[in-house]
């Protein structure tokens, strides 16, 4: 690969620099590679150097890492990442702070590596460095006992990429200066490689033209983007995870063929003390049936929802003051809405008589007179719900729309109370005579086929009523709700799920376990009550694919990543601790890593064998001129210690033959062809010449 043109890499540094706040940061590291065409010096680097270097980068990455993750003031404290309110929201942010910063600070990170190679004798980097195919090939060959001369990759244009990658990650300023001073240094870096077969004017305009169009490309993906975020976040969610609407709920009412049912997992549950759980999970709560759309409806303007605030220690919420709630159970379940800011949200499915919401850290808590609770928080939220018997957070019942009976279905209502023989009774033997009536002549079912007996007029309720007598719980509790109101008994409509299935030391509903119900207003005790009629069998005889424990061990692995990414465990609390033992690794490597010392005939055949030119005879004549004072630093090229040497006038005749044989050991040592055999043969007449000549200045008393 070829490198960089003059200044190309010191002009992206301050490009990056500017673009990214750093520019006095980014200057000082232009100065010190582009001054590299200044300086003469240079070092020798083995491939055991680079690797040090690289780990030395790898350790700074993970310091930076580290800094940036536990200094970011836009995601609280380091304590507020894994205690307290607002901790997974806390950890969301930090951890997008991180990557931006990480990626930020990548030119800082690889810059040692890349001024290692532009100040090194090679000005390049052995591919063992990036390719395990080249390392796999040099332990074969070194097995074989061949020489492989391994060739070397000049990494300038690679750090230029990084740069200007680096680089575009900063906040928009609204104008076009970014794109078009990356279009420069991108034209810049593309000039040694134009075709040669073109004229410049031809290639500038090819460029040009290309430049043209990305700019036009990315103008209309922002255009685009502006035109995606105008949809509402809920459809895109409601596409791809069902969720409950506070506002309606679309039944299934009157369609033909199967209700089709999941066994995904969504709620998890445990209790205390083996407690059993609570039957039913309420999401939310409706009033109105529309009876053509068969729709049930909230009413009110977006359901009225009203804040709950949280208490002192952020983390506990009442939702009814004064209420006793001697049960707990633990439930965890997912937010898979969105609120207008872009965060999870989503009704909780809370038992009957919720009181009291604990080690909770949503961001937000709603509720509405219906008893239904919007949580906006992470995507995953874990809490403790605290409830008991007596009242609940509904409000009381409304004398319009609580005993309101669409027209259409008030006739077979009226034909169904007749049968009944309901007139004159109290309400608690109304309600004893409803359950009994669903129970002994109907059916669950969630089939639906055509009926041959109703007319083109009938609703499917009616059908249902008087025909059919077999559908899903949505027919009973619509069904229910509307005989309680027609015998002028309040009554409303509940969603939610039905909790029945035990797994591994706690409770599991999946999506099939998705239930309706009815409430019924207690007039004596001013409570509203769980009122279900659908017959018990919907709970029996469920068959099961016999895939279904791999399905739900793979739902369990999934559930445990969602914990980890929404702070829900405590992983995060040993992640900065699993880092140390990484570091202490790294660190050692570096401090105390040591070349093997050749003690043996064999290891310095291995070691020739495996670095060219080790066994050059220049290294001898090295030796004894150190002998005669003129030792070699370990960091100060050959060149410049040769040039040093020749200074002395004993070794005038010798100048010549020693930068002739320089240069062919410089071939020999670091030229990926090396020397043929006749350049290798003169190399040795040649470095034995100059120590004979040595010899015999030492024996005539000369002094080197």
């Amino acid at each position: 690969m070829k490198k960089t043109p003059p200044l190309l890499l010191g002009a992206v540094l301050l490009f990056w620099g500017w673009q990214s706040d750093l520019l006095l940061m980014g200057a000082v590291m232009a100065v010190i590679l582009e001054g590299a065409r200044l300086v003469p010096a240079r070092w020798e680097f083995s491939e055991v150097d680079f690797r040090r270097t690289a780990v030395f980068c790898t350790l700074l990455s993970l310091t930076l890492a580290i800094y940036a993750f536990t200094s970011s003031e836009e995601g609280g404290t380091l304590e507020g990442l894994f205690h307290g309110p607002g901790a997974a929201r806390n950890a969301a942010i930090t951890t997008i702070h991180t990557a931006t910063s990480w990626l930020r600070w990548l030119p800082i990170i690889l810059f040692l590596f890349v001024t290692a190679q532009i100040y090194s004798t090679r000005e390049a980097v052995p591919l063992t460095m990036f390719s395990m195919y080249w390392r796999w090939r040099v332990r074969q060959e070194k097995r074989s006992g061949r020489d492989l001369a391994v060739p070397n990759i000049n990494v300038s244009y690679p750090y230029f990429i990084v740069c200007l990658f680096s680089s575009s990650i900063h906040p928009s300023d609204g104008t076009n200066l970014f794109f078009w001073g990356e279009c420069i240094l991108i034209g810049w870096a593309l000039w040694p490689f134009r075709s040669m077969r073109f004229g410049i004017v031809i290639w500038v305009l090819a460029l040009v033209t290309a430049m043209t169009a990305s700019f036009w490309g990315q103008y209309g993906i922002g255009l685009l983007q502006q035109d995606v975020e105008r949809y509402n976040m809920r459809w895109m969610m409601r596409f791809l995870h069902s969720s409950t609407d506070p506002r309606e709920a679309y039944t299934a009412i009157g369609q033909i063929g199967a209700l089709e049912l999941s066994d995904s997992i969504v709620i998890r549950l445990k209790t205390q003390n083996n407690e059993m759980p609570p039957s039913y999970l309420r999401e939310a709560t409706y009033r109105i049936y529309e009876s053509k759309s068969r729709v049930w409806l909230a009413g009110g303007q977006r359901n009225n929802f009203d804040p709950v605030i949280a208490q002192t220690n952020q983390l506990t919420w009442v939702l009814l003051q004064g209420k006793s709630v001697p049960f707990s159970v633990n439930i965890a379940c997912y937010l898979n809405d969105r609120s207008t800011d872009g965060n999870p949200e989503g009704l909780l499915p809370l038992p009957s008589g919720i009181g009291e919401l604990d080690d909770f850290d949503a961001y937000l808590l709603q509720k509405n007179p219906l008893g239904d609770v919007k949580a906006e928080g992470p995507g995953l939220v874990i809490f403790n719900a605290l409830y008991g018997p007596g009242i609940t957070i509904d409000s009381p019942p409304d004398t319009n729309r609580d005993i309101f009976v669409p027209t259409n279905e008030a006739p077979a209502l009226k034909k169904v109370i007749a049968e009944m023989n309901l007139s004159g009774q109290d309400e608690q033997k109304t309600l004893n005579a409803i359950a009994g009536f669903f129970q002994r002549k109907f059916t669950y079912s969630t089939w639906q086929g055509y009926d041959k007996v109703a007319t083109t007029n009938e609703t499917p309720v009616t059908r249902f009523l008087l025909h059919s007598r077999s559908g899903h719980c949505e027919y009973f509790a619509t069904a229910t709700v509307l005989l309680l109101r027609e015998l002028h008994i309040p009554a409303r409509y509940a969603v939610g799920y039905y909790v029945n299935e035990a797994s591994h030391g706690g409770y599991v509903v999946r999506e099939r376990d998705a239930h309706a119900w009815c409430l019924v207003w207690n007039d004596k005790q001013k409570i509203w009550q769980n009122f279900d009629t659908t017959p018990s069998s919907w709970t029996e005889g469920r068959r099961m694919s016999r895939l279904q424990g791999f399905w739900d061990f793979w739902s369990w692995i999934r559930f445990q990543i969602a914990k980890f990414r929404w702070g829900q465990g405590n992983v995060r609390d040993y992640f900065l601790w699993g880092l140390i033992p990484v570091l202490v690794a790294l660190m050692a490597q570096i401090i105390f890593s040591r070349r093997k010392k050749q003690t043996k005939p064999d290891q310095k055949k291995e070691s020739a064998v495996f670095w060219p030119g080790l066994d050059s005879e220049f290294y001898a004549l090295e030796q004894k001129l150190a002998q005669r004072g003129v030792p070699r630093p370990p960091n100060e090229p050959l060149s410049d210690w040769l040039a040093r040497a020749l200074e002395n006038p004993a070794l005038y005749d010798l100048r010549e033959p020693l930068t002739e044989l320089l240069r062919l050991h410089y071939r020999y040592r670091f030229d990926p062809r090396g020397l043929n055999d006749n350049e290798r043969e003169l190399m040795t007449r040649k470095a034995r010449a100059c120590l004979d000549a040595l010899s015999r200045a030492e024996n005539a008393g000369a002094k080197v």
